[in-house]
């Protein structure tokens, strides 16, 4: 609870009952009061705990190291110390109930406020109804064993003051001092000493004798009046002198005819007029009946009266042996004043000396005191203009809110139409993504041939006469011219030697359509040349090197530049009626387009190989003799066999070159080496741009999970890389645009490009095999005699055209934007 010194605040509930409760008043310092709350604990009887705390509020409050006097500051501030003061002894009673804890018992407790501690423990005893107190003696220090009264001002007064009613033990240093017992139950009080006591017996009967003897002890011990038990009450040790005076007194108080005897002038007990009166009371208890209720009233006026000259004798004792201390302590000072008056001449003169000081150093204290007043005074007035300006900028606000309001319905209807659009555009772009991962077995069987052959003087016209300068490659098979045919840029290669297999190759290639394989639109048999689609922007391995000073490609790019390989490789290894290996996969392999769209080049079809699976046939290009060893699966070099595995090898060495920008012999080694040490972003291409370190990090593990020393360890393309790679796609923004090394230049997403023309689409349908076509290229497809589809050269079921509203919104998107 807590009790303040002008009001009373609501008490907390204390769910025993006060008689069966036993009540501990303790300090504020926990240290200190310690051994007295131990012995409560270990002399409860089985009691519940209550813990009582008075609190003095300080009169002064310490401010910037100053205190200043209570009265004259102000409410709010004297409120916030107090309230600060009330956690404090909220703290100290958790650690008093915290030690009854530890001893297995649960407290409650009592918190009240007052200028005098001891007036706080009355209050609560009276309010409360305390029937059991257990409180401190004296300070621990003052304990001695011939202690025999109370030492502590505060337990003086509560014992004097305190309800008859209430119990008290006095302890100090663990041990009991002095007990005040219940008197209003025919008990009285007592001090523990072995050595002085003093008895009042108390005869059974109505008419009963009480005899006091005074002697040179104190324990007086009164009985009940069945005879059976002894109460002990204490007095006071007193000189013969004070004996006799107080034996006097109780012959006053007590008149012979009241039933009391007092004490005889040689302090011996009547032991014949005590033993008479238990015997008369005896033979006449039956015919005095009525007068035994006579009697007891006298008798607990008499123990009433006895309590109050007891007490008064006590104060006038202890009033004595102040006064006799005082006379003592005069005639010492005085003693010492005259056999050293001179040496109080110099200290004088030394206080005088200090005096001074003390006043300078009280100045300067001042001084400060007042600059202190200053600096708070400021600090109030600004903390004023501060609230000033908050009001301010509260009006400002809610004018701004108002301000708004109107705005906010605006923003609520554009953000459902955005979220409408990016519905659309979400759809369109999974219907796109959709449609490029759909890929149909492809049947030889059905396939139409296409190709016109042309006549070696167009190709002698096209090349001007196989101008020099119009060479763009060469190889150990042949030379690469870029030429004009049909007013279209084509790549022109022309075969060193006549090969009697030269039509067969031109048939197996010009049955393999994908957006991101190099097609071939023509062939000359009487040159034994090849004429493919014109890539203006190289191979992969120049623009990894920045040849003749090309602007490098951005991270996003080689995002969509690995995704697009990735998808002409899944669609050689779905071929059928055979799987078809690529086995000398290089950056060299890797032609880029306008918009950079990378496409697998170099095809040639060989009979079945017996380094191969039964089941795969291998496409080898005419460029090379042998696989690149960089490039090469570790496992052919120990079994001399190829699998679709090892195209995923060399696939895995690429990523790392995307990555880090570096030569292929014992990159995987350098990448494995970051990773390990966690310093990935040294071993990343700079020229690629900010790469997100996450996304670096995936691709980092992909590609060496492709680049595992054993086949049965690498990923399968479909389901596992093609995967990873489409969300770098769109974490990257790659579905959007890929942007390039340098600003101002943006790609179209490949998936708004149509797949015969290579452009983007302006009026996108869908055909019978699921894939959609700018509608006119589609129809001119047609009209050249086709009935396959572009995509899988499978049949198509009929020729009718969807519109693709969905792509049509995100092409419109797109244009927008760029």
């Amino acid at each position: 609870m807590f009790v303040g010194m002008d009001a009373v605040k609501p008490t907390p509930l204390i769910t025993g009952v006060a008689e069966d409760m036993l009540y501990v008043a303790l300090g504020e310092k926990v240290k200190k009061n310690k051994l007295l709350l131990l012995w409560a604990l270990q002399n409860s009887g089985g009691r519940k705990i209550c813990i009582i705390l008075v609190h003095r509020p300080a009169k002064a409050i310490p401010i910037m190291g100053v205190k200043f006097p209570a009265s004259k500051m102000e409410k709010k501030e004297v409120d916030a110390y107090r309230e600060i003061e009330r956690k404090e002894m909220k703290n100290i009673l958790d650690e008093y109930c915290q030690i009854c804890r530890e001893m297995g018992v649960e407290a409650e407790t009592l918190y009240t406020e007052m200028d005098r501690v001891e007036k706080g423990i009355l209050e609560l005893i009276t309010k409360h109804g305390i029937s059991k107190l257990v409180m401190g003696a004296a300070a621990d220090k003052h304990y001695s064993k011939r202690m025999m009264g109370l030492k502590s001002k505060k337990a003086i007064y509560v014992r004097q003051h305190a309800p008859l009613s209430c119990h008290i033990q006095f302890i100090c240093e663990g041990r009991l001092i002095y007990t005040r017992q219940n008197t209003t139950t025919g008990s009285s009080t007592s001090i523990r000493s072995p050595s002085e006591e003093t008895n009042i017996s108390v005869a059974p009967s109505s008419s009963a004798q009480v005899s006091f003897c005074c002697e040179g002890g104190s324990r007086t011990v009164i009985s009940s009046f069945d005879g059976t038990e002894e109460l002990p009450i204490p007095r006071r040790r007193f000189d013969e002198e004070g004996s006799s005076d107080e034996c006097t007194e109780s012959s006053r108080r007590y008149p012979p005819n009241s039933g009391y005897s007092t004490c005889s002038s040689s302090g011996a007990l009547d032991i014949t007029r005590v033993s008479s009166a238990r015997y008369e009371g005896s033979v006449n208890e039956q015919e005095h009946g009525n007068i035994n209720d006579t009697f007891h009233a006298q008798l607990q006026q008499a123990m009433a009266e006895a309590e109050k000259g007891r007490r008064e004798a006590l104060q006038e004792a202890e009033r004595h042996g102040e006064a006799k201390k005082d006379a003592v302590e005069t005639m010492r000072r005085a003693r010492l004043s005259e056999s050293s008056s001179a040496e109080e001449l110099k200290q004088r003169k030394e206080i005088e000396e200090a005096l001074a000081k003390e006043r300078q150093e009280h100045g300067k204290v001042k001084n400060q005191l007042n600059q202190v007043i200053q600096d708070l005074q400021v600090a109030l007035d600004r903390q004023s203009s501060l609230g000033n300006q908050i009001s301010e900028y509260e009006k400002m606000v809610k004018w701004l809110e108002l301000k708004t309001a109107s705005s906010v319905e605006r923003l609520q209807t554009s953000i459902k139409e955005r979220d409408e659009m990016r519905v659309e555009r979400d759809q369109a772009l999974k219907e796109a993504e959709a449609l490029r991962n759909k890929q149909e077995e492809v049947s030889s069987t059905d396939m139409v041939q296409f190709l016109s052959d042309l006549p070696f003087s167009e190709i002698e016209e096209a090349t001007r006469n196989f101008d020099p300068s119009l060479k763009i490659g060469e190889g150990r098979h042949g030379r690469v011219y870029k030429g004009i045919l049909c007013q279209t840029e084509a790549a022109i290669k022309m075969l060193h030697y006549h090969n009697s297999g030269f039509q067969l190759q031109v048939d197996a290639l010009s049955k393999l359509k994908h957006p991101n394989l190099v097609m071939l639109i023509g062939s000359c048999p009487e040159a034994q040349a090849l004429i493919f689609e014109y890539l203006p922007n190289g191979t992969l391995e120049d623009r990894l090197s920045c040849k003749d000073n090309t602007p490098p490609l951005s991270w996003q790019t080689r995002v969509c530049i690995a995704t697009g390989l990735c998808s002409a490789l899944i669609f050689l290894h779905s071929s059928t009626p055979f799987s078809i290996l690529h086995g000398d996969l290089t950056p060299a392999k890797v032609l880029l387009g306008a918009n950079f769209v990378s496409k697998l080049r170099g095809w040639c079809p060989l009979s079945q190989d017996q380094s191969l699976n039964k089941n795969i046939t291998r496409f080898w290009s005419t460029e090379r003799k042998g696989i690149t060893f960089p490039y090469l699966d570790p496992e052919f070099l120990f079994t001399g066999e190829l699998t679709l595995k090892s195209d995923v090898y060399s696939f895995g060495i690429i990523l790392l070159q995307l990555l880090t920008g570096r030569p292929p012999l014992g990159i995987q080694k350098e990448v494995q080496y970051a990773l390990d040490a966690g310093t990935l972003q040294s071993v990343l291409d700079p020229l690629a741009g900010d790469w997100p370190f996450e996304q670096a990090e995936q691709w980092a593990h992909l590609a060496l999970r492709c680049c595992e020393m054993y086949r049965k360890n690498r990923p399968h393309l479909r389901s596992d890389v093609w995967t990873e790679l489409k969300q770098m796609m769109v974490l990257g923004g790659c579905t959007h645009s890929s942007q390039l090394g340098y600003e101002g230049y943006s790609e179209p997403p490949p998936y708004i490009l149509c797949p015969i023309s290579q452009e983007v689409m302006q009026d996108p349908h869908v055909a019978a095999d699921g894939f959609t076509y700018e509608a006119k290229s589609l129809k001119e497809w047609f009209d050249r005699g086709h009935d396959t589809s572009p995509m899988t050269n499978l049949r198509l079921e009929h020729y009718h055209l969807v519109p693709n509203h969905a792509l049509r919104s995100a092409i419109q998107e797109w244009r927008q934007r760029h």
